[in-house]
């Protein structure tokens, strides 16, 4: 966000914006910019170096000259890509799934069962891509699967059911939803 700040405000400056519209055409020094801009030589090389600093321009030297050269995958972004962050693009219901995922698991272990119904069901979700739809499941399989990430596998076993992913008849569980 503060890159993309710092870039707008570089670009509301009415010589700056000059500039650029030179550089667009084609590289160029700084004496044969302020020529074109009827401006000191002093005052060009300010504004470009601003925007050498901002990573707009880049400068290369070349016999006598500097040569400044606008940097095209700056401006070959959109005005969407500039000002929408990711966060602000992304979902807060996949932000906070993500949170609580990475708050609960760590190296691959789930660290203790959430005691919030919500944060449960996600983290039991979560559990549930261990498991294919349709497929029945012997008790003994199922354990086995939840004992992997945390050693109270019969809580997580009787969640599964009591929120609906998995149903049991007599020792065979078989996965309803995902």
């Amino acid at each position: 966000m503060e890159d993309t700040l710092k870039l707008l405000k570089l670009l509301a400056d009415e010589t700056r914006m000059k500039i650029v519209n030179i550089l667009a055409k084609e590289d160029s020094y700084v004496e044969l910019i302020a020529t074109r801009l009827a401006m000191t030589p002093a005052t060009v090389c300010y504004h470009l170096k601003k925007m050498e600093q901002a990573g707009i321009v880049s400068a290369s030297r070349s016999q006598f000259y500097i040569i400044y050269s606008l940097k095209s995958e700056v401006f070959d972004k959109t005005l969407r890509e500039l000002v929408i962050t990711p966060e602000a693009a992304e979902d807060p219901e996949d932000k906070y799934r993500r949170e609580v995922l990475s708050n609960f698991f760590k190296y691959g272990k789930l660290q203790k069962i959430p005691v919030q119904q919500k944060k449960r069901e996600i983290v039991l979700f979560k559990l549930l891509e261990n498991f294919n739809v349709g497929r029945e499941y012997t008790e003994k399989e199922v354990s086995e699967i939840l004992a992997k990430y945390h050693p109270d596998y019969c809580t997580l076993r009787r969640e599964m059911i009591a929120f609906g992913f998995m149903t049991r008849d007599h020792e065979l569980y078989k996965v309803t939803k995902k």
